[in-house]
């Protein structure tokens, strides 16, 4: 029986319109490619800006500064995976992400005004820090935020496809920052470049950022998230993120081993290789500009191809097949790389990403898997940014001050051990429900 929509019987509220897929690709996509494309053009373009920010009576010294804060910068991913992982789990996704790129947008602003050493002295070497540290919590809770915020919007059957995303537009973000680099370095003298055209793609950053701010603030909440705060009666966990760090230890240590080799691995070639490349291989810009855009293309290429075969043949198989494969080529690639033709470097930096995009691909969703709903975004998004803190970031200067590309090598493949070893503990989650208790059996049911 029907009743008439009166005040005592109103019309039912329409269902709310499910955001759209295209929607939650652009949304994350666009913030992270531009959070990668900010982090990736420090790297790239620090050859040139180094004797800008330190003394450039010593160039190799202002050059090893440049990397040291590179690194540091990394020192605040930890905390960025703390703050916005509370964010993320308390008030909810969307808003970690919102927050996240805009402080990346502030810090791409401070380096692009800049002033120079000779100029204000140390003040330019301190305000470098700062934006950097600035930058490095904005994308210590900008990957965890996003990887989240995906993998509960994935369809579980295609989550590892899906996934695959994150680094498909992360990778787009750092080849613009490529191509701008490749761009300027032609149209530009050496001495241009150093004086101002190194400033170019950091003020590019900072304005584009706040069209990503745009776009994610009309970006719709987690179904997942929501469904478990109406549960809960809470916007998250109930226990501090700290404490859950440490009374879910086991995790946490799994979650910093299995990334370690991970990290070494892409911070090396995909990130730094350009500036490695010109700085102590003998490439010319151009080079290394070029062989990184390529082979950065080919990254982007198989990344969906290893995501889709990480739903059909499961996460620890592609995972294992990418860290051994990466393993065992790492030290003759390295070899082809001191060749110091073009082609070598192509081939030396596609072979490495092409091999540990088997693992890099489906990465959000395996660690979106690992943990329960309510502690999704700071249970791996912590320990996440610890373990790229502790490597990743600290790779290339490793690289630069140890001045042995086959001493670091090794280094390298023991870490990449390490990592494969972890992921044989782990069990299958592909299709897991990301609304059943962790530990849970996985299911491949749609």
């Amino acid at each position: 029986m029907s009743f008439p929509h009166t005040p005592d019987h109103p019309a039912p509220a329409p269902a709310p319109a499910r955001q759209s897929r295209a929607k939650t690709l652009l949304g994350t996509g666009i913030g992270n490619a531009l959070e990668w494309y900010d982090w990736n053009v420090y790297a790239s373009f620090a050859v040139y800006f180094s004797a800008q920010a330190f003394d450039s009576s010593d160039r190799t010294s202002a050059f090893l500064s440049t990397m040291a804060i590179f690194a540091v910068g990394f020192v605040a991913r930890p905390f960025g995976g703390v703050v916005f992982g509370w964010i993320g789990d308390r008030v909810g996704r969307k808003h970690a992400l919102s927050l996240a790129v805009l402080a990346a947008s502030i810090g791409s602003l401070l380096i692009a005004v800049l002033p120079t050493y000779g100029t204000v002295g140390v003040l330019a070497s301190f305000l470098l820090l700062l934006a950097r540290l600035i930058q490095g919590l904005a994308h210590g809770g900008e990957l965890p935020s996003a990887q989240t915020y995906l993998a509960e919007h994935a369809p579980r059957e295609h989550r590892g496809f899906w996934a695959s995303s994150i680094y498909v537009t992360g990778t787009l973000g750092l080849l613009a920052s490529l191509v701008l680099g490749l761009a300027l370095s032609t149209a530009l003298t050496e001495e241009q470049m150093a004086a101002w055209g190194w400033r170019v793609p950091f003020a590019i950053g900072a304005v584009l950022g706040l069209v990503a701010l745009w776009i994610r603030r009309s970006m719709e909440e987690s179904e997942v998230f929501e469904a478990s705060r109406a549960e809960d009666g809470t916007a998250g966990p109930r226990e501090n993120v700290l404490v859950g760090l440490f009374v879910h230890w086991r995790t946490s240590l799994q979650v910093i081993l299995m990334t370690a080799g991970l990290t070494v691995v892409f911070y090396i070639w995909s990130v730094s290789m350009a500036s490695l490349a010109s700085q102590n291989l003998g490439y010319s810009a151009q080079q290394a500009f070029g062989a990184s855009v390529i082979g950065n293309v080919v990254l982007v290429l198989v990344l969906p191809l290893w995501g889709a075969l990480s739903d059909r043949i499961g996460r620890r198989t592609c995972a294992l097949i990418a860290l051994v494969g990466s393993g065992i080529c790492y030290l003759p690639m390295v070899s082809l790389v001191e060749g110091g033709q073009m082609w070598q470097l192509v081939v030396a930096i596609s072979v490495q990403l092409g091999l540990i995009a088997g693992f890099l691909s489906h990465a959000p969703a395996m660690y979106a898997e690992m943990f329960p709903t309510a502690r999704r975004t700071s249970g791996f998004g912590i320990p996440y940014a610890v373990a790229i803190a502790l490597f990743g970031g600290t790779a290339p200067y490793l690289n630069t001050a140890i001045g042995d590309q086959h001493l670091f090598g090794i280094y390298a493949i023991a870490l990449i051990a390490i990592s494969s070893a972890t992921i044989l503990t782990l069990r299958e989650t592909k299709g897991k429900d990301l609304t059943e208790p962790v530990g849970a059996a996985a299911s491949t049911k749609a």
